[in-house]
């Protein structure tokens, strides 16, 4: 986007939160990317630790499990 797109597109929401019962949508903290990589090598590693039948209860395989777990820690 240019500089001058994102000046529209903030001034457009200005205009729009003037407007009677337009209420800005709570935005969700960003995660940093050393939370990221924890939370993903945290999941992963429980993933390996469920049982077969705590596996089969969210629909996935023992190896659909272990090919998620070791996936890089980089990709989604």
């Amino acid at each position: 986007m240019s500089g001058l797109s994102d000046v529209r597109l903030t001034l457009y929401q200005q205009e729009l939160l003037e407007i009677p019962g337009v209420r800005e949508a709570p935005r969700a903290p960003q995660e940093s990317r050393w939370q990221q990589f924890w939370r993903r090598v945290r999941t992963r590693k429980q993933l390996l630790e469920l049982s077969d039948a705590q596996l089969k209860d969210i629909g996935v395989t023992r190896e659909q499990a272990v090919i998620e777990a070791m996936r890089p820690f980089w990709r989604c």
